[in-house]
């Protein structure tokens, strides 16, 4: 009889002890990786947060700072309590510290992740005697030549050697310029850059 009650002591605080576990609020998940509820997306090998691309910030334990975003055209986002906070031109762990960092002065020891859940800041345009000129997306890599097969390919009339890329940097604009037969052809293969977002191929 005595051995028979231990056992069950012994069942009943490990089911309460399982219970009490299950409980606990699962830690959010870091900043690019796959939620739960499968909305994030994996992002792209030196991707920075831009315009219209809409995040999820969670703040464990703290659900009325929580909120799905969009980036507006000044780069901005706004957060409950926090109010508005720049999110451009930085990655989702640096928008993440600044993050943890301005919640810090609200309550004790914020618990932030930052979810990309769509991109829409990664773009590359072409123009000119292509057969669809227009704005595409990068979902990841793209190179010129990638960029024109998009695109649908090059009109007759298209000046195929003397292609330009326009990139801005720094305030500046750089121009590439593009040969499409002697890339094709090998002679120049070191001339199919791989784009970055906002670059624009320009096709006379």
């Amino acid at each position: 009889m005595r051995l028979t009650t231990i056992g069950l002591l012994s069942a009943l605080t490990l089911m309460f002890s399982t219970a009490g576990r299950a409980q606990q609020p699962p830690r959010p998940l870091q900043a690019g990786t796959p939620a739960a509820n499968g909305t994030a997306i994996a992002v792209p090998p030196g991707y920075m947060i831009g315009a219209g691309d809409l995040l999820s910030i969670v703040f464990w334990r703290d659900k009325d700072m929580s909120a799905d975003v969009t980036v507006r055209p000044d780069g901005r986002i706004s957060i409950p309590l926090i109010n508005e906070i720049v999110a451009a031109g930085s990655t989702p762990e640096e928008l993440r510290a600044r993050l943890t960092q301005a919640a810090g002065k609200l309550i004790t020891d914020p618990d932030v992740t930052v979810v990309v859940k769509e991109i829409h800041s990664r773009n590359v345009y072409i123009t000119g005697n292509v057969a669809k000129p227009s704005t595409y997306p990068m979902s990841g890599e793209m190179t010129v030549l990638q960029l024109i097969a998009v695109s649908g390919g090059l009109l007759d009339w298209a000046k195929s050697k003397d292609i330009s890329i326009i990139r801005m940097e720094n305030g500046k604009q750089r121009v590439f310029k593009f040969n499409f037969k002697d890339v094709v052809d090998q002679k120049r293969p070191a001339d199919n850059i791989i784009l970055k977002p906002g670059d624009t191929v320009y096709v006379p």
